[in-house]
């Protein structure tokens, strides 16, 4: 079994390292500040994404993407966790799902998308429907060759820089009163729509959530995504490979929370010496560095599986499940160890603190990963 990374791999991680000291994390104290992040940053950022070759690296190159497989995308997007959010979102990776797009919905949106001058943004999440999708209200009515939609989606991510939304509705009933759900691709300019402001959220500040509403809004058959009635089949291209990225991004909170306690363990002195002599302190860091790397073997090893195509939902499930709370973990021991300053905004732990909880709860809750895990365990036994 062969744990070493490949020069290419090295070559991309390297890239993206550079790009987030040089172009992203100048802009943290900014965007913690204000909340957002400037209209002519996001372009400027963009722009220098596309430029580097790191714009829509998850996209095949046949497509204008750079092609990178899905264990080399998952060392990518740790490199990107280093940096806030809100700003490493900038340099896009473009939602699987738009690879189902057939005929006039390559040119309308999948290569506008990956080339950067489109946009997009997904919405599942309902105010009556989260964990349980099949429950979701808002409805697209078959009527000829168009879908009328009428509901509200909310937590849509970055939906004020998207122009068209990969939305999930309610097209029909199966047997027990549960939603068939199909996907169609929605301009946000169509009538009908409207962008509400969201929530404010204490994770991610800058990377805003939406609420949309959609009073009749007309939308043409041939912008249904995948088959009517199969969404769900389409939301599982989405789903596995978001868990990896969350989890890869996870990893690289955790890099840097480690580094800022390892730093001040070793140089931070009291009593006389240096905190890291203090079994209490050294303690938590071998802690730290132990759990980080049993979610890195978790989440490479998915990623390994996925670009072999033989990754199931509870292989992504536990890359997600052991990332996210060894985050949330590692993150609440470097303040410890900080003390005070660990609270401090002019330090990154804080942040990275803040930022670890939504990881649990968005791309499924922690217990909906469980439950992926413990069902792939029970069914083979007829349980």
């Amino acid at each position: 079994m062969d744990f070493a990374i490949s020069d290419s791999q090295q070559m991309v991680v390297d890239t993206v390292r550079a790009f987030v000291e040089r172009e992203l994390v100048t802009h943290e104290q900014e965007v913690e500040r204000t909340g957002k992040v400037r209209p002519e940053l996001v372009a400027e950022i963009r722009r220098k994404a596309i430029d580097a070759g790191l714009y829509a690296a998850n996209m095949p190159v046949e497509l204008g993407g750079g092609g990178l497989d899905d264990l080399t995308l998952a060392m990518a997007e740790r490199a990107f966790g280093w940096t806030a959010y809100a700003l490493h979102y900038i340099v896009a990776r473009p939602s699987n799902i738009l690879r189902a797009c057939t005929g006039e919905q390559v040119d309308e949106y999948l290569l506008p998308t990956v080339r950067g001058e489109r946009v997009e943004c997904l919405a599942m999440s309902e105010p009556d429907a989260g964990s349980d999708l099949r429950g979701m209200a808002c409805r697209a009515e078959r009527r000829g060759d168009e879908f009328v939609v009428n509901g509200t989606k909310h937590f849509i991510s970055h939906a004020d820089l998207a122009d068209y939304v990969i939305l999930f509705a309610a097209t029909g009933t199966a047997k027990g009163s549960r939603r068939l759900i199909s996907a169609l691709l929605v301009d946000l300019d169509t009538a009908g729509v409207e962008r509400a402001p969201g929530y404010n959220c204490v994770s991610n500040r800058g990377y805003h959530n939406l609420i949309l509403n959609f009073d009749d809004v007309r939308v043409p058959a041939a912008k249904l995504l995948g088959e009517e009635h199969r969404g769900f089949e389409v939301a599982n291209e989405w789903l596995s490979s978001t868990r990896l990225q969350v989890a890869a991004v996870c990893l690289g909170r955790a890099d840097r929370a480690l580094s800022v306690a390892l730093d001040w363990a070793a140089t931070r002195e009291q009593f006389g010496q240096r905190i890291g002599r203090f079994q209490g302190v050294s303690f938590k860091l071998a802690d730290m560095r132990t759990r980080l790397l049993a979610a890195e073997l978790t989440t490479y090893r998915a990623a390994w599986l996925s670009a072999q195509g033989q990754m199931g939902d509870a292989d992504a499930a536990m890359a997600k499940l052991s990332a996210t709370e060894m985050l949330q973990f590692v993150s609440d021991e470097a303040i410890q160890i900080l003390g005070g300053m660990g609270l401090m905004d002019e330090l990154p732990l804080e942040r990275i603190w803040r930022d670890a909880r939504v990881d649990r709860i968005w791309d499924g809750t922690s217990e909906i990963q469980r439950h992926i895990v413990s069902r792939d365990m029970l069914r083979p036994l007829g349980c």
